[in-house]
């Protein structure tokens, strides 16, 4: 082995050598006839970095991940993903129920939570809450297209304290950052598919002087696959600009628009004889003229600060307008086309939400006691003002018609956090309080169906804090034991607050969710090839919010227990380890997977008492395996298996949601790849429900939603840039630092 000083001799040469190649070599030669003598060859070997990481870092920022349980969604592992296939992106996470859907809308669950608009997880784009209001009307029409994120992270259950109080845990959107190494690469993505797809992408980014920028455009569209009313178009653009990307000081503006419109074909029903039923046609559409709009526009302000490498500042100040606009006739009923008098009408209503909020953060390391900890403390500032109005149409298909309701909603919210990690040798502890801070207020102006009684003017205040703690231990290097035991907490919403329907009744001793979590779990990233995470969790939620018959009331105190387990090796990747050969490079890599919950929920107390809780099946079990060969082949098998679960929670007959398994096969092919270091063009395609399986994962109040049956899409993308100084970064086309 090289002395100390002999390897610095060898560091000195090397550098001098990259700084002045002649001078190196002609004092080389002299220093050669000086002295004759001979070194044996030294090979000097390390095992190689992974970059893949399954979960995120103990200190991520100004944030602290220790002793929580995480995931990290790397998108560019996977082929191109289209049309947001949330069932393939999430293939390898667990703990989460995916309630799909016919419309471009996205509903997921947590360990048993009601998935509906992923109302019960914190859902975030770049940490920014991207709900409609964060708790008043909590539901995420809005997701980002997946082709402008760099990667997408989960925090489990009360884990996710330091982003709020949501007891299912935070979801966050990292989008992608401008490339540093050109000043102009261009992207372009078309899609074909299946019932008259088509969806584009086209980007362009790059870095000039201090200023880097990705600018977007996305469009998709398609006629769906019901017989009628099913069709869905999405237009949606952002912009992020970013001065000082690679400085300790940096400055990102963010902007986005967002635009959709989907028919709303109606539900379904196995029994009905008034119309087709699903047995007889699960393409049947029972509704022809329900319309949905969405309208999004929202800005954002980072400022980041590294003062030194110990203490880190970040500000996010962001704001906008989001406009949810619906149209739906009267007169239906379960799975059947509307009928009667009503169905000559329709239901019209817009609810809009002024946005502003901020969020101030910062991180320090000190040292105490011989060891470094961290401290993280901020406040998030949150403002909402939302009109809502419903119009009465006077035929199935009108767009505007007669008030019938309109009121005013109000919300302000502050909160303040702290959480310390303080590391003992091998073990950190991260305790952690949030304290929450919610004003709302419903104001009526006006009400048809209220003429004997006086229109509500509600307002309330909570203050509640929340306590977490977060326990790691190193077993061996990348192998950690973890606990963390967090409080979470529910707010009423809006409708909790103020009843919407006719005959609606709010029980008057109305409580907010409570919910206390518990993760037990062992976890490891050892090698690049092989990574790990096994958990028991509990999740005891109390006092959850629900509807019994007409009355919004408390349904219960649910108790929810499980199993989540992850596993994934890269098999030729052991062997090469084992047997120190390198058929990685030679044929590529590949890597099975298994992602499983095993779950028991039931409410303990209550009207429900001894029920299962909605959308709570027993076990959710994803499997399948990924080949790559050097990021030019990629190809994917993946599987969905979910058991048995009701859409409600009385347990209702016609909403039990019968066991299914899906299975998607897609593939991406480079067909040039860094060619003059600038053009980069691949092909990709796929098959959803390879084996066209029969299914639905979601009922409404309107019936059952079917879920596709197998569908195929193909398309192409191109990269183009101008030559850069930086070696070209890699995350697919238009690329991310």
């Amino acid at each position: 082995m090289l002395s100390k000083y002999k390897l610095g001799m060898a560091v000195l040469i090397l550098s001098g050598m990259v700084l002045n190649p002649a001078t190196a070599v002609s004092e080389e030669a002299e220093n050669q006839k000086k002295d004759e003598k001979t070194v044996d060859e030294v090979t000097v070997a390390a095992e190689k970095i992974s970059e893949k990481k399954v979960f995120l870092p103990d200190v991520q920022g100004t944030k602290i991940n220790s002793g929580k349980k995480t995931s990290v969604v790397d998108l560019k592992e996977l082929p191109q993903i289209t049309n947001n296939n949330y069932r393939q992106a999430l293939a390898k996470t667990t703990g989460l129920n995916l309630s799909e859907e016919t419309t471009p809308l996205v509903s997921i669950g947590s360990r048993g939570l009601a998935p509906d608009r992923a109302q019960y997880i914190q859902v975030m784009k770049d940490g920014i809450p991207i709900h409609a209001d964060m708790f008043g009307y909590p539901e995420a029409y809005y997701t980002p297209p997946f082709q402008s994120i760099e990667n997408i992270e989960y925090i489990r259950g009360g884990s996710a304290l330091m982003y709020g109080p949501q007891p299912g845990g935070a979801l966050n959107f990292i989008s992608k950052s401008p490339a540093l190494d050109t000043p102009l690469r261009t992207y372009t993505e078309n899609v074909f598919g299946s019932d008259n797809y088509f969806s584009t992408y086209n980007a362009a980014t790059g870095t000039v002087g201090p200023m880097g920028y990705y600018a977007y455009f996305h469009e998709r569209q398609g006629d769906g696959f019901r017989r009628t009313n099913s069709d869905f178009e999405v237009i949606s653009s952002g912009i992020k600009v970013v001065l000082n990307q690679t400085s300790d000081s940096r400055l990102t503006f963010n902007y986005d628009e967002y635009h959709e419109e989907h028919g709303e074909p109606g539900g379904l029903s196995l029994s009905t004889t008034s119309n087709l039923n699903y047995m007889q046609d699960r393409n049947f559409s029972t509704r022809e003229h329900d319309r949905f709009r969405l309208e999004r526009y929202y800005g954002s302000l980072i400022y980041e600060k590294e003062f030194s490498e110990d203490t880190q500042f970040d500000w996010r100040t962001y704001g906008g307008h989001y406009r949810r606009w619906s149209k739906r006739q009267r007169g239906g009923g379960f799975g059947t086309v509307p009928a009667g008098a009503a169905a000559n009408t329709n239901d019209i209503q817009e609810q809009d939400f002024y946005n502003i909020g901020f969020e101030p953060r910062i991180r320090h390391n000190y040292e105490l006691f011989g060891e470094t900890h961290t401290l993280s403390f901020g406040t998030h500032a949150f403002l909402s003002h939302s009109p809502r109005v419903e119009q009465r149409g006077s035929t199935p298909m009108s767009d505007s018609g007669v008030v019938r309701r309109e009121n005013f909603r109000d919300a302000w919210y502050l909160s303040v956090f702290l959480e310390n990690l303080f590391r003992i040798g091998k073990l950190s502890i991260t305790p952690g309080v949030r304290v929450e801070n919610i004003w709302q207020r419903i104001r009526e102006e006006f009400n048809a169906d209220k003429t004997t009684v006086p229109l509500a003017d509600a307002k309330d205040h909570r203050a509640v804090p929340l306590f977490g703690l977060g326990i790691a231990y190193e077993i061996v290097k990348h192998v950690e034991a973890y606990i963390n035991l967090s409080q979470s907490y529910r707010p009423k919403t809006f409708g909790d607050a103020v009843p919407l329907g006719t005959n609606q009744i709010i029980d008057g001793d109305l409580n907010d969710g409570f919910a206390k979590q518990y993760d037990f779990g062992l976890r490891g990233e050892p090698f690049s090839f092989l990574s790990w995470d096994i958990n028991y969790f509990i999740l005891d939620f109390s006092d959850q919010v629900g509807t019994v018959g007409n009355t919004i009331s408390n349904v219960g105190d649910a108790w929810h227990q499980g199993i989540e387990f992850f596993s994934e090796v890269d098999v030729i990747g052991l062997y090469d380890h084992f047997q120190k050969t390198e058929l990685t490079k030679q044929i590529g890599s590949f890597s099975p997977f298994m992602a499983l919950t095993l779950l028991d929920a039931e409410f303990d107390q209550g009207p429900n008492k001894g029920k299962v809780p909605q959308y709570a099946p027993n076990y959710h079990l994803r499997f399948g395996t990924n080949y790559n060969f050097r990021n030019r082949v990629k190809v994917s098998f993946l599987s969905t298996f979910v058991d048995d679960q009701y859409a409600d929670d009385a347990l209702t007959p016609n909403r039990l949601v019968p066991s299914y398994k899906v299975w998607d096969l897609t593939g991406e092919v480079a067909l040039l790849q860094d060619v003059m270091n600038s053009i980069d063009i691949s092909l990709f395609g796929g098959v959803n429900n390879l084996f066209d399986e029969n299914y639905y994962a979601r009922i409404t109040s309107a019936g059952i939603d079917p879920a596709n049956g197998r569908n195929y899409y193909g398309g192409f993308k191109v990269s183009v840039g101008l030559p850069g100084d930086l070696p070209k970064q890699q995350s697919g086309g238009v690329h991310a630092a």
